[in-house]
């Protein structure tokens, strides 16, 4: 089921026999993994508007519907000179479910930019319009994603974007990539981009959810001890004193690169995406990504924690 704009939604979450079934919102579904079949009615925003509501001295302010394609946001920020989401460049999704997740990839998340967002209670059928601190923003996480209160329905995003923007360039590949060269939005973009689709499996050629856990933190004490068995460890320091260490390099170490186990397997050039080689059930990969879990735990004591959302 999908609708294209706040009325037809509305209309939909008034209707009674919707209110008698199973719903499940989602937006592209790229980072779904369905374990069973859903028994239920799955609905989708097709809101695609994009509009400028504020231009500033030095920022502008773009109200983005849920429906529009994440990368398409940022490749109009960049065509106009906005900066604050060219690191984002070619992640898979919409731009709701961007918002819900708190997307993020070499030193820039989307809560960086978020002004408002805008979502009706699927109990109350009301609309609310949540304030960047309302979001409850933190890594791969908001108040959307919370228990405890009513869901809710993203229907548009506003975000701040600058007019002059800040590179943020320290971050990995993307530091060695830039090295010695004068940055711009679009050389970031296209930069990010080409690493992106070196490093990362097609979806629509060989099966994937993307980044399937979130890098852990762990305390110093502990990253103390780990660093003594492994010197070269990768990691970056948290505000808070926790330390932060990337989840493939972890799967790495426990020897899961490009290991297959049937039509599951892990992908051959990151060790932080799980593939499907063709015929894998949703149940199979949840099986193999327990493993893997398992094998994390037992050998750095860590618990990893799947980014990826089980649809039972």
């Amino acid at each position: 089921m999908e609708y294209e704009n706040e009325e037809e939604l509305s209309r939909i979450l008034r209707d009674e026999y919707f209110q008698e079934c199973l719903p499940l919102h989602i937006g592209e579904g790229s980072n779904l993994l369905f374990v069973n079949d859903f028994d239920g009615i799955v609905f989708h925003s097709a809101i695609n508007d994009l509009s400028l509501m504020g231009d500033f001295a030095g920022s502008v302010l773009l109200r983005v519907g849920a429906g529009v394609h994440w990368d398409d946001v940022v490749a109009c920020a960049v065509s106009n000179g906005w900066g604050g989401v060219e690191n984002l460049s070619h992640i898979p999704g919409e731009t709701g479910a961007a918002a819900v997740q708190n997307i993020g990839a070499y030193g820039m998340e989307i809560k960086d930019v978020v002004e408002t967002v805008e979502a009706y209670s699927q109990l109350t059928q009301e609309k609310h319009i949540f304030t960047n601190e309302a979001c409850r923003y933190s890594y791969r996480h908001s108040f959307f994603k919370e228990s405890g209160h009513d869901p809710y329905i993203v229907t548009h995003v506003t975000l701040r974007l600058q007019k002059n923007p800040v590179y943020k360039l320290d971050y990995g590949d993307l530091k060695e990539a830039l090295k010695n060269r004068e940055p711009s939005l679009q050389t970031v973009r296209d930069t990010v981009t080409g690493i992106r689709r070196r490093k990362l499996p097609d979806p629509g050629e060989l099966g994937n959810a993307g980044s399937f856990f979130m890098n852990p933190a762990v305390s110093g004490a502990h990253f103390n001890e780990l660093k003594e068995t492994y010197p070269l460890i990768p990691s970056y320091l948290l505000p808070d004193g926790r330390v932060k260490i990337p989840a493939g390099w972890l799967i790495e170490q426990c020897g899961f690169r490009g290991k297959r186990e049937g039509h599951v397997g892990i992908y051959e050039k990151q060790a932080l995406i799980i593939v499907n080689h063709g015929a894998a059930t949703g149940d199979e990969i949840a099986a193999f990504a327990e493993t893997v879990r398992q094998a994390v735990n037992k050998k750095f004591g860590i618990q990893l924690v799947p980014e990826v959302k089980y649809v039972q």
